[in-house]
């Protein structure tokens, strides 16, 4: 494969068929990004209480990605799925040049396409239309800035530090911006025999102050550490420690990159060593910080590994590629695939004297429902519900009479949109004389109450 191939595939062809997935809109979660965004284009302001379900309408809730949700509802109001697919195909785009201007700098041809294609093997995990995702090249540029900075032999620029104003709005990862411009400080005081203690920690001062710049004020801040305290995480796949069964592609990575590491034997910094250790660990307790540990070693391995011949490649002109490429993607359409992330069929099918009337819907129908302007019972927002309404709720779903008697008592609940997971409670209601199927597809079933 030519040079030139192979940068188009991986800078241009790769992130647009990646972004071209209908895997992007498998999560629930996306619809009420979506939604949040809409709330906040529409009335200029960030929610300060939920503005969504009936359930906990009004309680206290923290829009910690308020950012991210504006971008991705701007995205879906100009182009439908298909913009936002675009600004996924955008995001992932500008994650590859980073990774691939970094890595050119000490490898071949082969050992580029290998680091991305890694990379990328851990990120198929977690390609959804979510912030997450948007925040990726973000988390690239900082890691990249710094270690420009650490092998020129200076402190990176203090403007630098904005970046942390944006990521602290966009995502509630940004703490890992701080370890990482830690260690990366660590790597670099040393090599300079701490000379330049004064200016790096000037940086890292500023860093620490654009963290803590978030339009949420305290609540942003301290929002990612209860949600880490609530005891229903481990019901959710991507919170639930890393297992082989889950993500075998991410354990093949790591084997290989070892298995690289005792062969090549490269020297290993103090602070890089220790910050790639750190995220493994992350990565192993919780699936969900796998995608971070992916890209972090992807930008700083390559360095370790050089290789003699390093590839030379007008990065230019694959950028302006990509431009009109990406905007073709925002033109075509793109319908998402039906299932529980995307219940067209049994949205449509509800009646509209139903709409609303109180539903008691499975977990991952709640986002949708909220963009469809239906007020569910519950959705992906975690925190929002609490773990004593999330274990109520498993209990219901489960099939437990006694807690969906009370729920429908409590919240005067008149109709369900249940997916076929949920089956105890659907063959409860099927066998029941007070509620009345309406509706099924290969999605799901609607019941309501009879009369």
């Amino acid at each position: 494969m030519s040079e030139t191939l192979l940068c188009a595939l991986l800078l241009v062809g790769l992130p647009i068929a990646l972004a071209s997935a209908p895997k992007i809109f498998n999560d629930g979660d996306v619809s009420w990004h979506i939604a949040t965004g809409r709330w906040i284009l529409e009335h200029r302001q960030i929610p300060l209480a939920d503005p969504f379900s009936f359930t906990a309408f009004g309680y206290p809730w923290v829009a910690t990605e308020w950012l991210s949700d504006v971008i991705l509802a701007t995205a879906f109001n100009a182009a439908g799925y298909s913009g936002l697919a675009a600004l996924v195909a955008a995001a992932l785009a500008a994650l590859h040049w980073i990774v691939f201007a970094r890595a050119r700098r000490s490898l071949g041809a082969l050992g580029i396409a290998a680091t991305i294609a890694a990379m990328d093997a851990v990120l198929g995990s977690f390609l959804f239309a979510r912030p997450h995702l948007l925040v990726w090249p973000m988390l690239a540029a900082w890691t990249s800035i710094l270690l420009t900075a650490m092998e020129n032999r200076r402190p990176p620029p203090l403007w630098s530090a904005l970046l942390m104003v944006v990521w602290t709005n966009a995502h509630p990862s940004f703490p890992l911006g701080l370890l990482i411009a830690g260690a990366i400080a660590l790597d670099a005081l040393i090599a300079a025999r701490w000379k330049t203690w004064r200016p790096w920690s000037a940086f890292l001062l500023a860093a620490l102050l654009g963290s803590l710049l978030n339009a949420n004020g305290a609540a942003g801040l301290l929002q990612p550490l209860k949600i880490t305290q609530l005891s229903m995480l481990p019901n959710i796949v991507e919170w639930r420690p890393s297992t082989p069964a889950v993500t075998p592609q991410f354990y093949g990575v790591v084997i290989l990159v070892a298995a690289a590491v005792v062969w090549r034997r490269p020297s290993l910094p103090l602070g890089r060593t220790a910050l790639v250790g750190v995220l493994l660990a992350l990565a192993f307790s919780q699936v969900r910080h796998q995608s971070w540990l992916a890209i972090v070693a992807a930008l700083i391995l390559p360095s370790l590994f050089r290789s003699p011949a390093r590839l030379e490649a007008r990065m230019r002109a694959y950028v302006a590629a990509a431009i009109p490429l990406i905007a073709l993607r925002a033109s075509l359409p793109f319908i998402p695939a039906e299932n529980a992330a995307n219940p067209r069929g049994l949205i449509a099918a509800v009646p509209p004297a139903f709409r609303a009337q109180p539903v008691l819907n499975g977990y991952s129908l709640g986002g949708p429902l909220i963009l469809a302007g239906i007020r569910p019972y519950i959705d992906g927002r975690a925190e929002i519900y609490g773990d004593r309404f999330f274990a109520d709720y498993l209990a219901i779903t489960g099939g437990n009479e006694a807690h969906f008697d009370e729920a429908v008592a409590r919240y005067g609940i008149r109709w369900t949109m249940l997916p076929y997971s949920d089956a105890p409670l659907i063959r409860r209601l099927d066998a029941s004389p007070h509620w009345r199927r309406i509706y099924a597809d290969r999605v799901g079933v609607i019941h309501v109450r009879a009369e």
